[in-house]
């Protein structure tokens, strides 16, 4: 019998996909790449049509030995890596470095890893689609010459270790320019005026907000027209009037794709970008979830078949989406991808519980609801509204009420409204008669643009076309490590590195940190992946403008020095304030004199708490291997720590120290017990 091989990236996918196919097959990894461009030059021939120069990567002499000899052996060979571009160059990688020429080669691509699955790609085999190979070849060329023309200048110019990217670049700008935007915000006044209400017995109350007086709807721009208002309004009796009744559908969410699955996964799980993508890709490769690196919302006719039928038999027949047979119809998507779903809806988060570690079952339980929603009936919610007028002056109240939950069965968004004013659904009539209770006047100032975060970074850069499904968490992870931006609770903020890097590249390299240009640049590289352009074409386009600007910057640059943070703590040798600077481990405390004073010691970052053995404050260290913990700042002399991080609030039973401890708060003394909701998670 003939012998088959198969070769995909990941060995945790080797058993799983052996298992299917049996005795005639041998299924082998590449562990990702195989080739790459070399690291001590930029690997591009820029004499000769920006040749790259591909060389094994080191560590994977052995692995391609391996493949070879399994090679030798085999009559045909599948290469099966993931089904995108990067996924489709690391094909023609193997098929270079193996030397496949004169092999029976197969490119085969699946969406899951199912049985089914797995078989049917078997059956349909195709070429290696070099149109995506060239498109993800012309993303690893742009990003290289950039990275390597531009990085040594800032090297030199600020300091080494630092670099530049054609997306990690323009990520950071967007951050620096929503930063810049909150240090100008000016807050305006305003005030709110709301009027409570009692209606029918009295014993139910509901509030209604200022809507117009005399001269229309209006806004009260200040504390005078809130006391106006107020004045005019004293011994007021409220008349009922525009009492309208309706019904407002809520859609059912689309199923995941990367981007909203980062997102979600940051607001409900508070999951960082990398840890969604590392517990997916963990999901994915056990089989438990299709493919996670996806912008389409497509689901497949077997996918949207299962679910209807177990939507159905479990919830009834008002339950299942009518567009679930629309959705074979559908024009609007022309990929081969799906959105993320899990494999088998009948598999509940319930069932897995006790087979999956937390993380991936927290995840796969979002996943999941995320998927059985977007298959369900819209939510109806019945409404209300009415006007409060006296003397001229109108307020306005809503009121609604869930009268069919349709996907909310099974999941609800983090920022879902919740129904409100419910009562005056089946209370309120026209002839109702409504008392007022009170005025209530506040002044209020307008807010800035909130800092971003994970979650509202990755909707920024999908919005504006910056980079892909694959390269949102990277990105973030990358401008995160080379300590651009700081991350605090959930919100990112520059730091000063940051700051200056983001001058340099906006001064000297316009073009590269535009949000267009970069957003174009991705167009560009899609029409390379849909046959539609020649990738040498953009790369003759883009590297002449950009050695011009690096030469010139060469040129011009002045240089630019950072100053480190000046600390509270004071040399014992010399005498000066030591300053904060960062190394491999971290921050730590260092004297400015070096190198007549070489003095260093740890820094250690306080958390506002006192000890509750000794007074002294506590702050946030490391074990020898990296681990977090938070103990006394008298150490060794006082012997206190704990792994959760303290609070300032203390123990109500108790009155000792508090931990928080996921969305909880809980006394640090265990026979205490005490536990509350943490009310500051939800601020």
């Amino acid at each position: 019998m003939a012998k088959n091989l198969v070769i995909v990236e990941s060995p945790a996918k080797v058993k799983t996909i052996k298992k299917f196919l049996g005795a005639n097959y041998e299924v082998c990894a590449s562990n990702g790449h195989v080739r790459d461009l070399p690291k001590s030059t930029m690997g591009i021939d820029v004499e000769h049509g920006y040749e790259p120069k591909y060389i094994t990567i080191r560590g994977k002499g052995e692995v391609l030995a391996k493949l070879r000899k399994e090679v030798k052996k085999a009559d045909n060979i599948y290469l099966a890596t993931d089904p995108d571009r990067e996924g489709e160059a690391i094909s023609w990688h193997l098929y270079e470095a193996l030397k496949l020429g004169d092999k029976k080669v197969h490119r085969i691509s699946f969406n899951e890893i199912t049985k089914n699955a797995v078989k049917e790609a078997l059956k349909h085999p195709r070429d290696i689609d070099m149109d995506l190979v060239d498109a993800q070849q012309a993303r690893r060329i742009l990003d290289r010459m950039v990275g390597y023309r531009i990085s040594p200048l800032l090297w030199g110019k600020i300091k080494r270790g630092l670099s530049a990217g054609r997306v990690q670049s323009v990520a950071l700008r967007i951050i620096c320019d929503r930063e810049e935007e909150i240090a100008a915000f000016i807050p305006k006044e305003y005030w709110t005026v709301e009027a409570g209400f009692t209606a029918g017995n009295g014993k139910k109350s509901f509030t209604a907000s200022f809507y117009s007086d005399e001269n229309g709807k209006k806004t009260i721009d200040s504390k005078a027209e809130a006391e106006r208002i107020e004045q005019m309004l004293k011994g007021a009796e409220f008349e009922l009037k525009d009492i309208r009744r309706g019904e407002r559908t809520r859609k059912a969410p689309l199923p995941f794709t990367t981007s909203t699955m980062q997102q979600e996964a940051s607001k409900a799980l508070n999951y960082s970008t990398l840890k969604t993508m590392r517990t997916a890709q963990s999901l994915y490769e056990d089989g438990y979830i299709s493919y996670l690196r996806t912008d389409s919302t497509r689901i497949s006719e077997e996918a949207l078949a299962a679910a209807h039928e177990y939507i159905l038999d479990q919830f009834g027949a008002d339950y299942p989406a009518v567009r679930a047979e629309e959705a074979k119809s559908d024009k609007k998507i022309q990929d081969a991808h799906e959105a993320i779903r899990p494999t088998d809806i009948s598999r509940t988060p319930d069932s897995l519980k006790d087979k999956l570690p937390r993380d991936q079952y927290r995840l796969y339980a979002l996943i999941w609801k995320r998927f059985a929603a977007s298959q369900m009936a819209p939510a109806v919610y019945d409404t209300l509204s009415l006007k409060l007028c006296a003397k001229g002056i109108c307020f306005s109240a809503s009121a609604s009420a869930i009268r069919f939950d349709g996907f909310m069965k099974v999941y609800t968004e983090t920022e879902t409204e919740k129904a409100e004013n419910s009562f005056l659904l089946k209370e309120l009539k026209e002839d109702t008669k409504v008392r007022f209770a009170f005025l209530e006047k506040k002044q209020h100032f307008t807010q800035p643009p909130a800092h971003y975060t994970e979650a509202s970074l990755v909707r920024a850069l999908e919005e504006l076309g910056i980079g892909r499904p694959s390269t949102y968490a990277p990105t973030i992870t990358l401008i995160l490590g080379r300590r651009y931006i700081l991350k605090e609770s959930k919100n990112l903020f520059v730091s000063e590195l940051g700051e200056v890097v983001n001058r340099v590249m906006k001064d000297e390299f316009p073009a590269i940190v535009d949000v267009n240009f970069t957003a174009t640049m991705e167009s560009l590289l899609d029409n390379i992946g849909e046959g539609k352009m020649n990738w040498r074409t953009i790369i003759e386009n883009f590297y002449p403008d950009l050695d011009a600007a690096v030469k010139k910057a060469e040129e011009e640059m002045a240089h630019i020095e950072i100053k480190d943070e000046v600390s509270d703590v004071q040399c014992e040798n010399c005498g000066r304030m030591m300053v904060i600077k960062y190394g491999p481990h971290g921050r730590f405390l260092a004297c400015p004199g070096f190198p007549d004073c070489r003095n260093t010691k740890p820094y250690f970052e306080k958390t506002g708490v006192q000890c509750p053995k000794c007074g002294k404050e506590i702050v946030m260290r490391m074990t020898k291997n990296g681990r977090r913990y938070f103990g006394c700042e008298g150490i060794p002399e006082c012997d206190f720590m704990v792994w959760n991080s303290p609070v300032k609030k203390k123990c109500p039973t108790c009155g000792g120290l508090m931990l928080k401890k996921g969305n909880k708060l809980v006394c640090a003394d265990a026979e205490c017990g005490y536990v509350e909701e943490d009310k500051r998670e939800e601020e």
